[in-house]
């Protein structure tokens, strides 16, 4: 028999009326009832939710493709599925299952780029605390086909931020024509992404530089595994320093999680013959630039890669079950988002910032 859950009428949340308007927290904000999911949708009620460079410019309005408003913005939760909308059929998941809640919180399944496994492209996608409110509250409604089980052993807290982070750098590593030995370079490596980065790339066999900024950066790189750092502000030539500390040679990847358009245009400098550039940190706006030259004679790919699909996020996960990757993070209340959306803005977070959303 499936437990019972005592379901309120309204929750705590943190909700952005507008870009330009102070972040408001309420406790009276209406939770969906089990009566009201439709067919296909959960209710689950979260134990934490991760924050994410994203809710910064889906609460800044600065990206190309704005966000709803008002929005309740957030995509790296946990919790427990206390409802599943009537005549739901083939759910995958039950009543009282342990599951996150990612950016890609809808899709189809069906059109092209779905069916070739790009869903998080899906055409007609739905995300999480931007196109549909996300996980800055104590409820959330979701989707029982896009939800994703969590593995026993994995606390909450640590899972939250696999969902997104953890996600969107092992397919980016996976993706980037790597093998066992090789060198990646990671700018960005101290931050949220990066510091998932740094272990997913050890567990798979390569060699790490992590370029970042900062004493406390450079300690947490080098204790989770990196062989070599560069102090992107210390260092004069940034380019001569990664090449020399892949061997002379350039490095064979880098996978781009810093927020700057200036990280990918050094990139195409210090990578090798055939070396890969992975796109994936987002600034609000930004060109990617490349000297075209070099990159057709050193025959550079440069692919983008966008979160992950289903299946990388229960690849994400298991890796971390087993140890492999841990995610280094403080836990606040949510009523401390609008000072971490600050120290996101100014580059002074270290690891990541999850919220309790039992308090």
């Amino acid at each position: 028999m499936a437990p019972q859950f005592q379901i309120p009428k309204t929750q705590k949340a943190a909700i952005v009326e507008t870009t330009d308007a102070p972040l408001k927290v309420v406790d009276n904000h209406p939770v969906k009832q089990p009566s009201e999911l439709a067919p296909g949708e959960c209710l689950v009620q979260l134990d934490c939710s991760g924050v994410c460079h994203t809710d910064l410019h889906a609460r800044q309005g600065d990206w190309p493709i704005p966000a709803k408003l008002p929005l309740i913005g957030g995509h790296e939760g946990v919790g427990r599925i206390v409802a599943i909308g009537e005549h739901t059929q083939n759910s995958p998941v039950k009543v009282g299952d342990r599951v996150g809640i990612k950016w890609l919180a809808y899709s189809c399944l069906d059109c092209e780029p779905c069916r070739k496994g790009l869903e998080q492209s899906c055409l007609k996608g739905k995300y999480s605390g931007f196109t549909v409110d996300g996980t800055f509250s104590q409820y959330v409604v979701s989707w029982v086909t896009h939800v994703t089980p969590i593995p026993d052993g994995l606390e909450s807290a640590e899972a939250a931020s696999i969902l997104c982070a953890g996600i969107t750098v092992y397919r980016a590593i996976k993706y980037s024509k790597t093998h066992i030995g090789d060198w990646i370079v990671l700018p960005g490596a101290g931050g949220g992404l990066g510091h998932l980065a740094v272990q997913y790339a050890v567990a798979m066999g390569l060699r790490v530089v992590a370029v970042d900024t900062g004493a406390e950066k450079k300690e947490l790189c080098l204790k989770l595994g990196a062989e070599k750092w560069v102090d992107f502000k210390e260092t004069k030539d940034l380019v001569k320093d990664i090449i020399e500390a892949t061997d002379g040679y350039g490095a064979h990847a880098a996978v781009v999680t810093a927020a700057t358009g200036q990280a990918y245009a050094q990139a195409i400098d210090y990578l090798r013959m055939g070396g890969t550039l992975m796109v994936v940190g987002l600034p609000a706006r930004a060109n990617l630039s490349a000297d075209i030259f070099f990159t057709v004679v050193k025959s550079i790919s440069i692919l983008g890669s966008y979160v992950g699909n289903r299946q990388d996020a229960r690849e994400a996960l298991d890796i971390a079950a087993r140890g492999k990757v841990k995610c280094y993070f403080q836990l606040k209340p949510l009523s401390a988002l609008a000072e971490t959306y600050e120290g996101l803005a100014e580059g002074k977070i270290v690891g990541r910032v999850v919220l309790n959303m039992k308090e």
